[in-house]
């Protein structure tokens, strides 16, 4: 829901970083992977209850995934390849995280954590699918047009991910509590998307 207003603001912040990591010689994949190296280091770091170095490693992630976008489009070296990439390391380390809340405590946090868990694969399915079907159909992306496919929008996108990991570093205490509002906000994203996504495409098939 704020991806839209958020990234607009953090993409010219960004430009100096990346021109000075263009002339070193690095790449967009490179900033992907190392980007996810770090950020899996919120796992180990969770599972101990270190929770101020998982929070670093979560932040450190993020800096990185909008470095890596912004590389490749400084660099025009944007390609589906590197989407792939991006996308599929970015929801490995979503799952990551409360994961680490779970191994960290799991008779308190494990069945919140498997509902959180359960709401990401739902609203990483919903998004990734209708991707497909808007490429078929060659949807202009109104919204994210440098990004490498099709965005669709709901009330639980990234910046409302990673303000909730941040959450969950700052009150650890309260990761049931949290992980089951946003479970439940993320039931409402996946609902209006398979509703909205099953329309659209219905509507665009009929007009073949």
């Amino acid at each position: 829901m704020l991806d839209k207003f958020i990234t607009p603001v953090i993409k010219p912040l960004l430009t100096p970083i990346v021109a000075t990591l263009h002339k070193l010689g690095i790449t967009a994949d490179q900033l992907t992977v190392a980007g996810f190296l770090v950020g899996m280091l919120a796992l180990p770091l969770l599972t101990f209850e270190l929770w101020y170095g998982a929070l670093a490693a979560i932040i450190l992630n993020r800096i990185f995934d909008g470095l890596d976008g912004a590389m490749a489009r400084y660099a025009k070296q944007s390609s589906s390849a590197g989407g792939y990439l991006d996308i599929t390391l970015d929801f490995l380390f979503y799952a990551a995280v409360p994961l680490g809340f779970i191994l960290a405590n799991p008779a308190q946090n494990a069945i919140a954590g498997a509902l959180l868990l359960a709401a990401f694969i739902g609203t990483g399915s919903s998004f990734l699918a209708f991707a497909i079907s808007a490429e078929k159909f060659q949807l202009d992306k109104p919204q994210f047009k440098y990004k490498s496919f099709y965005y669709l929008n709901g009330l639980t996108e990234g910046t409302e991910t990673i303000a909730l990991f941040i959450a969950f570093c700052i009150w650890p205490q309260h990761f049931v509590l949290l992980a089951g509002i946003f479970a439940t906000a993320c039931a409402i994203t996946i609902f209006t998307r398979i509703h909205g996504g099953y329309h659209t495409l219905k509507q665009l098939e009929s007009t073949k």
